[in-house]
C-alpha cells in the first residue's frame, strides 16, 4: 500500500475529523445529533463521513474494540523479511483474518503486525501459522501493561485549504459528551454479534443501531445499551472516526524503543505515557539476544525531524534510566484493517 499524500479539507471537513474521534452519541438519530456541533444537517454530514471514508482520510468510523476485555488478545509481532521475498511475506502475513494493522519499519526487523484474536490460543495458533507459511520466525511481544492509548489526531494546518490561504482555522471546542439514552448490560452473546456487526465500522444510516439491530435480530434499544455497557466496561475505547494519520499530515511515524531498568520500567512508562505527543505506551517483554527493548511509545509528527526532536524529550525524561533506545520509523503500511472475527 503506497501512501497518500497529505489531503485538502475544507473547514467542515476539518472540524468533523477533529470533533468526531469520540463520544459518538449513543441515541436513536446519532448523526443529527452530532451534526449540530458542526452547523450542518444530518444529510451533509452522512455525505461528507462517506466521501472522508471513500478518500481514506478516515480508515474507518465506528467503535475501537479492546478486545482483551471480551477475553481475546492483541499482540505486536514481528519478523525479518529478506528484501527479495518481502512483498512475498508480506502477503502471506495479510492473508490471515488475525492480523489487524501491518507496517513495513525500517529495521532489522522490518515487518510488525498485531495479532487480534478471540482467545489467547489463537494467537499462538496465528503465529505458528505464519511460522509455518512464510518460513520465517515470529518475536511475538505481547502486552504487559498498558501505560497509556488514546490515538486523537488533530488535522495539520496544511490539510485545510482554507486554512493554508486565511492563516487559521480554529479548531472548536470538544462537544460536551452526549447523554447515553439507555443503559444496558454486555450480555456475551449480543456484544459478539455486535462486534462482528460493526467491526468495519458504523453503518452510514440515519438510524444505524436500528440497521444493526435488524441484522443481528434484536432491539434498537438492546443495541445501544449494549454498546453503552462496553463502553463504560472498556470493551470498547470510544466510538467515532479513526483517521488516516498520513491524510491529515502526520506523515512520520515512529516507534520509539528504550531499555530500561525492569524495576524502574513502570514508574517510567507513566511518565513517557503522559507526553502529550506520546499515543501509545506500554511495557512490553525483551527478546534477547536480539531485542533488549522493553517499554515502547509511539510518536506521530510532520516530519522525521519532529518525530525525533520528541523522542529527544522522552530520552532526557528517562535520564540515566535508558541504557539504550532505537526509532523505527514506517516507510509502508501494508495493511489497517483493525480487529476482525468470524460472524
Amino acid at each position: 500500500m503506497v501512501e497518500q499524500a497529505q489531503a485538502r479539507l475544507d473547514a467542515i471537513d476539518r472540524r468533523i475529523v477533529n470533533g468526531l474521534q469520540g463520544d459518538f452519541p449513543l441515541v436513536a438519530e446519532p448523526y443529527r445529533q452530532a451534526a449540530v456541533q458542526f452547523g450542518i444537517g444530518e444529510d451533509e454530514l452522512l455525505g461528507r463521513l462517506d466521501r472522508l471514508l471513500g478518500a481514506r482520510v478516515l480508515t474507518r468510523f465506528g467503535p475501537m474494540f479492546q478486545v482483551e476485555r471480551m477475553g481475546g488478545r492483541f499482540v505486536l509481532a514481528a519478523l525479518a523479511a529478506p528484501e527479495a521475498r518481502f512483498d512475498d511475506v508480506a502477503e502471506t502475513v495479510n492473508r490471515l483474518p488475525e492480523v489487524a494493522h501491518n507496517y513495513r519499519r525500517e529495521h532489522r526487523l522490518n515487518m510488525w503486525f498485531v495479532l487480534a484474536t478471540e482467545s489467547a490460543d489463537g494467537i499462538a495458533a496465528a503465529i505458528r501459522r505464519i511460522e509455518t507459511d512464510a518460513g520465517l520466525p515470529v518475536y511475538a511481544f505481547p502486552k504487559e501493561r498498558e501505560y497509556f492509548v488514546d490515538m486523537r489526531l488533530t488535522v495539520r494546518q496544511a490539510a485545510d485549504a482554507e486554512a493554508s490561504r486565511a492563516g487559521a482555522v480554529d479548531t472548536p471546542a470538544p462537544a460536551p459528551r452526549p447523554a447515553m439514552a439507555i443503559r444496558g448490560n454486555a450480555d456475551p452473546s449480543l456484544m459478539r454479534s455486535i462486534v462482528v456487526a460493526t467491526q468495519a465500522g458504523l453503518p452510514l444510516a440515519r438510524h444505524p443501531y436500528r440497521l444493526i439491530a435488524d441484522r443481528i435480530g434484536c432491539a434498537e434499544d438492546a443495541v445501544i445499551g449494549c454498546l453503552a455497557a462496553m463502553l463504560e466496561s472498556g470493551a470498547i475505547r470510544r466510538i467515532g472516526a479513526v483517521p488516516n494519520h498520513y491524510a491529515i499530515g502526520y506523515t512520520a511515524n515512529g516507534m520509539s524503543v528504550w531499555d530500561v531498568p525492569d524495576d524502574a520500567v513502570d514508574r517510567l512508562g507513566e511518565v513517557v505515557g503522559a507526553l502529550p505527543f506520546v499515543t501509545h505506551c506500554y511495557r512490553r517483554p525483551r527478546a534477547l539476544p536480539d531485542w533488549p527493548y522493553n517499554l515502547f511509545a509511539m510518536v506521530h509528527g510532520a516530519c522525521r525531524d519532529e518525530v525525533l526532536a520528541r523522542v529527544a524529550e522522552i530520552r532526557a525524561r528517562l535520564h540515566r534510566a535508558c541504557r539504550r533506545y532505537d526509532v523505527l520509523f514506517s516507510s509502508r503500511i501494508l495493511k489497517k484493517t483493525g480487529l476482525r472475527i468470524g460472524g
